[in-house]
């Protein structure tokens, strides 16, 4: 039987060495990335004309003076100043396998070589097919969600959720979500964020009911929780549709819950019909788990569940029960054929001994917690508190955790040569998505920075010098 053309592409030798040369060229020069490196006098010019141009033609200036050359090399990253930096933002969360990894390179090429740039769910390709056909089989191991729809992001994906949520319980339109959540940049997504600077001038429909997120400090902090949950109920009987939650709050600070914690809210919405929709649009494969419903043991409870970021699109997962009707959930666009390729590749490396109890992320997250608590003990004495997180999620506190002392680090940080964000608030927090390729050697760079700008602003605060 003669092989279909586009299969032949796929199978032909000459293609694949090919792909093989230009990858191993790609990381020949990327080889010369070796490790931090200030910017260069004969490209700073140019690179700040550069950055400069993006804020007056974006209306705003860029946060950080970040602008890609497009090189790099694991952690590394090469800015168009000459510099190299450590990035331990990875994109806020995308960038799972760093800058250049070759398998991803290799995969985003063999996407590249098909026939249009963009695939949809009236026409997909093959790598649609492989990307459902990979997330399904691994979502349902744990849980009971058998269906996926691929979009191009996680604010997508998490409407295509909502969506489903109030067809499967209209008339009921409310939303219970966590107090501090974020779900997204769309209208409705900035409803349910709860930070009140994302929403500026839009308008509120007043559909959403919070819930206060779990507080270690407090013994009896799940308890109000199903307390809340139980007076929203009762207040709302009948028009609440959908809990969604995150595993772990991203914008809200990175403190992770208990298993404990959840597990009663979940049965008491079970028991009110309220369907359960888990927000897994950075906690996805970054909790030592691919899903962060397995790092808590919850899947049973889970009707919906979207990712996006290190899958290169926005995915919703739902159960037999929530499949919609035609129609609901479509779009032009289901992401670019190099993007589904290279999540589908991403996701079977994770699966090469990166996830489980002794898995990598786990390693890593032993290190760089321990790297971070090390520093609070020592140089850094009750200035970096509550380092914690779920796998390559971890955030601390530093100093007073006011967002203009947060903000000095982090543009310190950044000067020094590491990449990272803030997230919570009263504290505000120093922010890291760790790449899963980072090594230790890696860390240790880290660690000096980050000791010097939490040692400067600490001297700045109280007018002295820091120490030699």
């Amino acid at each position: 039987m003669s092989q279909l053309v586009g299969h032949q592409i796929k199978k032909s030798p000459a293609i694949q060495k090919l792909i093989q040369d230009l990858v191993h060229e790609v990381t020949q020069f990327n080889a010369r990335i070796e490790g931090l490196r200030p910017p260069a006098d004969e490209w700073v010019a140019s690179g700040q004309k550069e950055m400069e141009k993006v804020g007056q033609l974006r209306g705003r200036p860029l946060q950080y003076n970040y602008l890609g050359t497009g090189a790099g090399r694991g952690c590394y990253v090469e800015l168009e100043d000459g510099s190299v930096k450590l990035d331990l933002i990875n994109g806020i969360g995308v960038h799972l396998m760093g800058h250049a990894h070759p398998r991803v390179i290799a995969a985003a090429v063999r996407g590249a070589l098909a026939d249009t740039v963009n695939q949809g769910n009236l026409q997909p390709n093959l790598e649609y097919s492989r990307m459902v056909e990979k997330i399904t089989q691994l979502a349902g191991r744990k849980s009971r969600l058998k269906y996926a729809w691929p979009s191009t992001c996680g604010t997508m994906a998490n409407e295509s959720a909502l969506k489903i949520t109030r067809q499967k319980r209209t008339p009921a339109r409310m939303i219970l979500t966590f107090q501090n959540a974020f779900a997204g940049r769309s209208t409705m997504m900035a409803e349910i964020t709860d930070n009140p600077s994302f929403k500026v001038g839009l308008p509120e429909y007043h559909e959403v009911l919070r819930l206060p997120f779990y507080n270690k400090r407090d013994p009896q902090s799940g308890e109000k929780t199903l307390r809340a949950l139980q007076d929203h109920v009762a207040k709302h009987q009948g028009q609440i549709s959908t809990f969604v939650f995150e595993p772990m709050l991203g914008e809200g600070g990175y403190t992770p819950a208990p298993r404990e914690f959840f597990v009663p809210l979940f049965e008491f919405c079970q028991k009110h019909k309220i369907i359960l929709w888990a927000d897994e649009i950075q906690t996805f494969s970054r909790t030592g788990e691919l899903f962060a419903f397995e790092t808590l043991d919850v899947g049973q409870y889970i009707d919906i569940c979207t990712i996006a970021k290190t899958a290169q699109v926005g995915i919703t997962l739902y159960t037999e029960e929530m499949n919609p009707a035609p129609g609901l959930i479509a779009g032009t666009f289901s992401g670019s054929s190099a993007a589904l390729s290279a999540g589908v590749e991403i996701i079977e490396m994770l699966q090469e001994g990166y996830l489980g109890p002794q898995g990598r992320i786990q390693q890593i997250h032993k290190k760089f917690v321990g790297m971070l608590n090390e520093l609070n003990q020592t140089s850094c004495k009750g200035k970096l508190q509550d380092a914690e997180g779920l796998g390559l999620m971890v955030a601390a506190t530093p100093l007073d955790g006011k967002k203009e002392t947060v903000d000095r680090i982090l543009k310190n940080m950044f000067a020094k040569g590491v990449v990272a964000f803030s997230c919570g608030k009263d504290p505000v927090r120093i922010r890291f998505l760790i790449p899963a390729v980072i090594q230790d050697a890696d860390i240790d760079v880290a660690r000096k920075v980050i000791e010097a700008a939490i040692v400067e602003e600490a001297a700045a605060a109280t007018g002295g010098r820091p120490k030699p």
